[in-house]
């Protein structure tokens, strides 16, 4: 080969070598970069040009898909009461991508997951549509909906979970949304979106797993476990040695009490009446590094997957002893989301053992064959045996006795243990309180429910009226009869 001919062969190579290594690089290495490119609308056209599989509760769908008459996109996303499931499936829109269980598991969905390439090319070779599979929740459709009904028009949310295995069997939060209102990808679904961004209540903020707040009296029954566990209290039903008029540390301030007969008494009839001085001086006397490691015990300053992610709730590492007695009793910086109240009861009405909370079940191939099941997962031990039933006898008797009693469900072999919050917050405690109520039920056979509930606002609820016994604790009560009966 003469040298001219030579140099344009090498010229060639080297162009083509050019392009295999640009198409490589562009196919592998930049493949999942420009598929979540938001100018590539391939994916999404390829996410709607066949039917989405369901997100199943109780063995019914509360999705479906509808043909959209659209060029591109084919088919349209449906919901089944929008409102009430739309914490727990998030949204699946040709606008405006998806969130969620619609999000987290698309591949299932869509059926584009690596799981159902036998499925992808069996539909290949029968010449049927493609389709996608379906995501099992561990949801209650009576659970959630007694908790939907139970919040109303009120802002907050509601957390149920069966204790002994960690299935979560209600996630919900008002105000809500419909998914279905901006599903599309016309003018109408963008100024539906547009009014719940610009809303300024919040509607598509899920409050049971994405907003933290200040516990309150409910998180008293965390610090009651450090007490029994680090030793400081050892007879429930014993004086505690608190003065009346004790003094924060660091502080010449007294802790005020809203009760009357703290002094001196024991945690028992403490948590019964809420006793802040109680709690507050039994979080200094374990101390900080002894109640933080509780707190996380229990899961808080960790992010919790449902598979959908929870923020994490917080007790300060780094408080003194001043801010460390108020953390103890649910002010300060303490701060934590509806689910992880509900992760703590369901700990105590499990006998110590805190099991992972989950939602999604089971998925399923188009051909309901069983892709992949949850199973329970322990996720800590925050406190033994004997503890988690003192905390019972104590929760229990703020039902009986105390500050609980509307949680009471007068059913013949059921024990309902609670314990009321009512928080202050805002600049000097100006802005109106949230109302807490955490509780579970009990029968011979175990604890089928543990429910985390938090009022935010309610409507016509004058601020002296707003307490987690009275606007919480009913909630609370709906949601655990509902289990209870569906059970039955």
């Amino acid at each position: 080969m003469n040298k001219p001919l030579r140099r344009v062969a090498i010229f060639c190579g080297l162009l083509i070598l050019a392009l295999l290594v640009r198409d490589n690089w562009l196919q592998y290495v930049r493949a999942d970069e420009l598929n979540a490119h938001p100018k590539n609308k391939r994916v999404t056209i390829e996410r709607y040009s066949n039917e989405r599989g369901n997100i199943i509760v109780d063995g019914k769908p509360i999705t479906g898909s509808v043909d959209s008459g659209d060029e591109f996109y084919k088919y349209k996303r449906t919901y089944v009461d929008g409102r009430m499931w739309a914490p727990v499936t998030g949204y699946a829109s040709q606008a405006f991508d998806a969130s969620q269980i619609e999000k987290i598991e698309d591949g299932i969905l869509t059926g584009n997951d690596d799981r159902l390439f036998f499925d992808r090319t069996l539909a290949m070779f029968t010449g049927e549509q493609k389709k996608g599979g379906d995501v099992v929740t561990t949801l209650s459709g009576a659970a959630q909906k007694a908790a939907f009904k139970g919040l109303g028009n009120k802002t907050g949310a509601v957390v149920a979970i069966e204790p002994s295995t960690g299935k979560i069997l209600a996630l919900a939060s008002t105000p809500s949304y419909d998914p279905a209102s901006f599903a599309g990808y016309h003018d109408a679904d963008a100024k539906a979106w547009q009014a719940l961004e610009k809303d300024k209540n919040k509607p598509k903020l899920n409050r049971a797993l994405r907003e933290i707040y200040p516990p309150g009296s409910v998180f008293k029954v965390v610090t009651a476990a450090a007490a029994l566990e680090n030793g400081k209290v050892t007879d429930i039903n014993a004086a505690t040695d608190t003065p009346d008029g004790w003094k924060i540390p660091l502080s010449s301030k007294e802790m005020v009490n809203h009760a009357s007969g703290c002094a001196n008494t024991s945690l028992n009839h403490a948590l019964e009446i809420s006793c802040n001085s109680v709690f507050a001086k039994l979080g200094d006397d374990v101390g900080r590094d002894k109640m933080v490691e509780m707190a996380e015990k229990f899961g808080f300053n960790a992010e919790q997957f449902t598979p959908v992610r929870a923020v994490a709730s917080v007790y300060d590492k780094n408080a003194d002893r001043g801010g460390n007695a108020l953390s103890s009793i649910g002010q300060f910086n303490t701060a934590t989301t509806p689910l992880q109240m509900a992760m703590v009861t369901a700990a105590i009405a499990n006998d110590g053992k805190l099991m992972k909370p989950y939602m999604i079940d089971e998925l399923r191939a188009p051909n309901v064959d069983l892709i992949k099941k949850t199973e329970p997962e322990e996720l800590s031990r925050p406190v033994s045996q004997k503890t988690a039933q003192q905390l019972q006898e104590m929760m229990e008797n703020v039902v009986q006795n105390g500050t609980g009693r509307n949680a009471d469900l007068n059913m013949d072999g059921v024990k309902v243990g609670g314990k009321t919050g009512t928080a202050q917050h805002g600049e000097k405690n100006a802005k109106r309180p949230y109302a807490w109520f955490i509780s579970y039920a009990k029968t011979d056979q175990g604890s089928p429910v543990a429910v985390a509930v938090i009022v935010e606002d309610s409507e016509g609820t004058d601020r002296e009226d707003i307490s987690g016994g009275g606007l919480a604790a009913p909630i609370a009560k709906s949601v655990m009869k509902a289990v209870l009966k569906s059970r039955s």
